[in-house]
């Protein structure tokens, strides 16, 4: 990838050449969120953690192999948000800090209450605007949601909470969301890091995901999002 090549700019001159922005915008996984907790019966609130989100993980490893580059890290994941106001916003929460890369992810929150065309336009000009601008992108596919009703889950809203993710999930919409979008990153030369196929493997595998969530409904667990970082830096490395 170009940013690759402006990386090993920066490092081979760190005064004549700017640092490196890599801008990320999401849902909730993007912006750190895991565990949730109860606000009222009916309403619920998320542990918010900054240093586990998968945007910080991959500036450490960055860092990592790249001690004396500057990188800044544009975290614009919202939780609860989609495609569609994503687009709305990219101007403001995007190319206003004019990133060398940007990672999209998006596709959870829309599965369970957009329709595929509205999610596909969405995405459409997601790509769009950020091609126009010259800006690197990376569409970043999601992980799965909950499978069943963790034993966990004890108070009625979460509970009420899985039964509808989970058939989200077992009834394949996600996945249909995830291959729509596989399709409109093709369309508009989008590099994926497809990692929702991971998750399947471990479905058939006998893996209950369910456990690897945080708030057992759609919220990784911390060490995923390390892997989530990995792989991206495997997508801006290798591919």
């Amino acid at each position: 990838m170009n940013i690759i090549e402006k990386i090993k700019q920066k490092q081979s001159n760190l005064l004549e050449n700017k640092a490196i922005t890599i801008a990320f915008i999401g849902d909730s996984v993007t912006q750190g969120c895991f565990e949730c907790y109860l606000t009222s019966e009916t309403s619920l609130e998320t542990v918010f953690d900054y240093k586990s989100a998968y945007s910080t993980r991959l500036k450490e490893l960055l860092n990592l192999l790249y001690p004396n580059v500057q990188f800044n890290i544009i975290n614009a994941g919202i939780s609860g948000d989609g495609a569609t106001t994503g687009y709305e916003r990219l101007e403001r929460d995007v190319l206003a800090y004019s990133p060398d890369l940007c990672v999209v992810s998006f596709g959870l929150n829309d599965s369970c209450l957009s329709t595929i065309e509205q999610y596909s336009t969405a995405l459409s000009g997601i790509f769009s605007a950020l091609q126009e601008k010259n800006i690197e992108t990376i569409f970043l596919t999601q992980n799965s949601m909950c499978i069943n009703t963790s034993c966990h889950l004890k108070d009625q809203l979460f509970k009420t909470l899985s039964v509808n993710f989970s058939k989200v999930q077992n009834e394949g919409v996600l996945k249909k969301f995830m291959e729509e979008a596989k399709k409109v990153s093709e369309q508009f030369n989008v590099k994926v890091c497809d990692l929702y196929p991971v998750w399947e493997k471990l479905i058939e595998s006998g893996v209950d995901v369910t456990e690897l969530l945080a708030n057992k409904l759609n919220h990784p667990i911390r060490e995923i999002h390390y892997y989530m970082a990995i792989k991206l830096l495997e997508t801006i490395l290798f591919e």
